[in-house]
């Protein structure tokens, strides 16, 4: 027995997918990203805790970020004719666009991935090597510790074009870039 996909699932031509295919997929799941030209459907329902941290800290880094600076939460950047990520949240340099569907690796500053159970792979290996190799110049990767929000953050070396860890912070997140920012993480998730 086979399994019988719907017409839109089916690549429009024999290379696969590419970036520009995901505004023209209307009957996507809310969420789909493009990895290496497949298309990658979000499956599993998003807990409380990743939806609060990402609202929380998407407000917070409007709130902090200096003029010149835009934070958006959910929206893909286009790495590559075959990849189109969504990060939880990015930091941009790009002017507001209300019809705007993704940004260039050009204009990013910081993306961030706050793991899940269901992304963990791809958030702590693929996307940021994907993210290293648009040489966008800085990652941050938010672990949940018993209920805590960890970050780890890395700045990217221009000379091999991969992230280097500049820090694990817990409790505070206190960084000079992309822009000074000095955030409290419990006040991001309520406490358990």
């Amino acid at each position: 027995m086979t399994a019988e996909f719907p017409d839109w699932m089916i690549p429009p031509r024999p290379s696969g997918w590419e970036a520009d295919d995901l505004d023209h997929l209307p009957q996507a799941p809310r969420h789909t990203e493009l990895i290496d030209g497949a298309l990658i459907f979000m499956m599993s329902p998003q807990r409380s805790w990743h939806s609060r941290l990402v609202e929380n800290l998407t407000f917070a880094l409007r709130q902090a970020a200096p003029e010149g600076f835009e934070t958006e939460r959910e929206m893909t950047v286009r790495l590559d004719k075959k990849s189109r990520p969504e990060p939880d949240v990015l930091v941009t340099t790009a002017a507001y666009d209300p019809d705007r569907t993704w940004y260039a690796p050009a204009d990013i500053a910081l993306v961030i991935e706050v793991v899940s159970e269901e992304s963990a792979d791809r958030d702590r290996s693929l996307k940021p090597f994907k993210y290293a190799q648009a040489k966008i110049p800085h990652f941050w990767r938010i672990e949940d510790e018993a209920g805590s929000p960890t970050v780890h953050s890395y700045e990217l070396d221009p000379m091999t074009s991969t992230y280097v860890a500049t820090g694990i912070h817990r409790d505070r997140l206190k960084v000079p870039v992309p822009f000074p920012l000095d955030i409290d993480l419990n006040t991001l998730v309520p406490a358990t």
